[in-house]
């Protein structure tokens, strides 16, 4: 059986390197592009090259920006008195997506993991307190995993902001929308039990 050329194994094997990319849409992807029109392929390579050159972490808030400061940072219709602190840039551009928080963000770069060498020195927590000065936050809502890493970061946080004053608050975890109980292990119906809300009729 013959082999893929050279050129075309090290495309495959870069392309499989993104996310949610597997071996076999890397192959589908890289024969398509060896066989693409060469002014497309190299008007793409052209958009990656500047996408990486041009988009930097935003220098207040850390979200993904071509521009300093962000266009997020800079909006005077935003409520500069809700912070929402996630894990992640792309976090940001999920909850933009939704359309409901129209506060400020501080990204944190990562969250605490001690088995995987990530301590608070590591993530962007003296920022975060820097931005923090008394009476100008009124809530900070923690917008992190439901995970064992992202419980630990939201309790080392709670802990270490309490002294700002400011409420703080993390994302409720429970039933997605349109699902039956069924359908949910017993941590999300766990959550979901915690994170109760009264119904006013």
């Amino acid at each position: 059986m013959a082999s893929l050329p050279e050129p075309l194994l090290e495309l495959v094997s870069a392309l499989a390197k993104l996310p949610g990319v597997g071996p076999r849409s890397a192959e589908r992807i890289a024969l398509h592009l060896v066989q693409a029109d060469p002014e497309f392929a190299r008007r793409l390579a052209e958009f990656i090259i500047a996408a990486r050159d041009r988009i930097r972490p935003c220098q207040e808030c850390g979200a993904l920006t071509e521009r300093q400061p962000c266009p997020i940072c800079t909006d005077s219709r935003r409520d500069t008195t809700l912070l929402c602190v996630v894990e992640r840039p792309t976090d940001v551009l999920l909850i933009e997506k939704a359309g409901s928080f129209h506060g400020k963000y501080h990204v944190l770069g990562g969250k605490l993991s001690p088995l995987g060498g990530v301590e608070p020195e590591d993530l962007r927590i003296t920022e975060l307190e820097s931005r923090l000065t008394p009476g100008t936050i009124r809530e900070i809502i923690l917008a992190l995993g439901a995970d064992v890493e992202g419980d630990a970061t939201a309790y080392y946080l709670a802990k270490r902001l309490a002294p700002t004053a400011a409420r703080i608050t993390r994302l409720a975890h429970g039933l997605p929308a349109g699902s039956g109980l069924e359908f949910a292990d017993e941590l999300t119906l766990s959550h979901a039990l915690e994170g109760r809300r009264e119904l006013h009729p």
